[in-house]
């Protein structure tokens, strides 16, 4: 049986890695030494995936890999930051090498798609658990924050909603296929890095939709003392929502449901256009679902409908 450092040498060191990436030592010190680019400021966020809390333990280990850190990178989106680097800390119940590597395979292949570095981790013996730390550059003023939504902005969200409720739901119905779209939103979201960075400058507020759109839409809108008017009507339902879930479950699950790691913004009206365009050349839609109002609270939907994802509420994801 391999042992911490054999796994981490074999499955989790990074390739060799240059100094112009950034990164002054990398794996094999007792900590990293990187070098942000000049008029760049930091943007660093962490998150921890929990089997059975966060992911299927029995869901694909290649697929685990790239959710763990997927959902991290989906912060950087929102904030219109550039991946640079990344942490990753495993907690595994077994010293599996197969299953390690697959893990690896999935982790590694989206830190090539996104540009970002892996400069260094842990791996220790427990339930299964993963936290990545990821670190991002934005130019100083450029960031996108929850805190500078107006009254009068629109309310708009990327892609579609409401897939990783509705791959959660497939899966617990027995459905193993990954080339099932649900499914594939669910264990393989796609961050929004390339599209956060499209708006920087346009939207005056960012947040990403992991907690379920109502949850997301009231911490953005607390965070800039605003209001919301809905129009769930507009809202973007992903691909199968419907026929799998019937239309009222669909549009539960797209406000409520969670993971599903678009960018939910707020925009004034003049750059809407703008916005579009730079969001179709990445093949990827942009829809108004309401605006942000002068007045406290919610309105346009049932209020027994805003919910989202919490820790400690009671409720399994």
């Amino acid at each position: 049986m391999l042992g911490e450092f054999d796994l981490i040498r074999r499955y989790l060191a990074p390739e060799s890695q240059s100094s112009a990436e950034g990164i002054v030592l990398g794996p094999g010190d007792d900590a990293a030494l990187l070098m942000p680019s000049p008029g760049q400021q930091l943007v660093v966020s962490v998150d921890t995936s929990v089997a059975g809390v966060h992911f299927p333990p029995d869901a694909p280990a290649q697929a685990i890999g790239h959710r763990a850190l997927a959902v991290s990178l989906s912060d950087l989106a929102a904030m219109g930051a550039t991946p640079r680097w990344c942490l990753m800390s495993l907690t595994l119940p077994h010293a599996d090498a197969d299953w390690v590597a697959s893990f690896a395979s999935g982790f590694h292949a989206l830190c090539q798609a996104s540009g970002i570095h892996l400069v260094g981790g842990d791996v220790t013996h427990g339930e299964l658990a993963i936290g990545v730390t990821v670190m991002g550059e934005v130019a100083v003023g450029e960031e996108m924050r929850r805190s500078a939504a107006q009254a009068g902005d629109l309310i708009a969200v990327t892609g579609a909603l409401g897939g990783g409720a509705g791959g959660l739901s497939a899966w617990q119905a027995g459905n193993r296929n990954l080339d099932s779209p649900l499914l594939a939103r669910y264990l393989l979201p796609q961050p929004r890095i390339a599209a956060g960075l499209a708006l920087r400058g346009l939207a005056t507020a960012a947040i990403d939709v992991s907690d379920g759109l109502s949850a997301d839409l009231r911490h953005l809108c607390d965070a800039s003392c605003v209001g919301a008017e809905l129009d769930i009507s507009s809202m973007p339902l992903a691909d199968g929502l419907v026929e799998t879930l019937g239309e009222s479950a669909a549009c539960q699950a797209a406000l409520g449901g969670g993971d599903d790691y678009e960018l939910l913004l707020g925009l004034p009206p003049s750059a809407l256009n703008v916005a579009r365009q730079r969001l179709d050349a990445l093949a990827l839609e942009l829809t108004v679902i309401g605006r942000f109002t002068s007045t406290l609270g919610v309105t346009g939907v049932d209020p027994e409908w805003l919910t989202g994802w919490q820790h400690f509420s009671g409720d399994k994801p």
